[in-house]
């Protein structure tokens, strides 16, 4: 079975806006090593389109060798984007869900082939209260942002995580691989 990442980026006190962390050669190679690993990757509309820059790199690259090499995974790596409002993605590599979102992660974890990532924070709520996450890759920037959209919000019950490893980049990015852990059935 296949398993259900989640895999994003927030500063030490949880805020997760795409203009705040540290995008250095180091967190695009953790994330194209990533991508590379992966099966598929699901998105909401908002983090899609904020995604769709990465199409921009292909035809004029930027120079920065980790910047077009994560360009290039993004863009091989099939995408499922779950919208009521995109119908066209513009991508050749991705494609609307034609189901609502658990129903698809519970179909798509069925089936053989490489594992799940979750690119989006809305997506990340959303499983997480339906039991559905399997991992967390959460990228912790050295930033106190004070202000912002928090990753946590709307969670609608505890969940509990074991740590299953880490890993530090230079930059001071800690990333922490955690395991949900099911509540002891009474």
């Amino acid at each position: 079975m296949r398993k259900v990442i989640a895999a994003f980026n927030m500063t030490l006190d949880g805020v997760c806006d795409h203009t705040t962390g540290i995008a250095d050669k180091a967190l695009h190679q953790h994330y194209a090593e990533l991508i590379d690993s992966a099966g598929i990757i699901l998105y909401g509309r908002t983090t899609y389109q904020l995604m769709q820059y990465w199409q921009t790199l292909l035809d004029n690259p930027s120079g920065n060798k980790s910047m077009d090499g994560f360009a290039k995974s993004i863009d091989t790596i099939p995408k499922l984007v779950f919208s009521n409002t995109i119908h066209n993605t513009g991508w050749d590599s991705a494609a609307v869900s034609d189901s609502p979102l658990d129903e698809k992660v519970k179909e798509l974890k069925q089936q053989p082939g490489k594992d799940i990532l979750i690119g989006s924070r809305s997506l990340i709520i959303q499983l997480l209260n339906s039991g559905l996450i399997d991992e967390f890759q959460i990228s912790i920037h050295p930033i106190i942002e004070g202000k912002g959209l928090r990753l946590f919000d709307e969670i609608q019950h505890r969940i509990m995580l074991k740590l299953a490893k880490t890993k530090l980049l230079d930059s001071g990015v800690a990333i922490f691989y955690y395991q949900p852990q099911q509540p002891e059935r009474k």
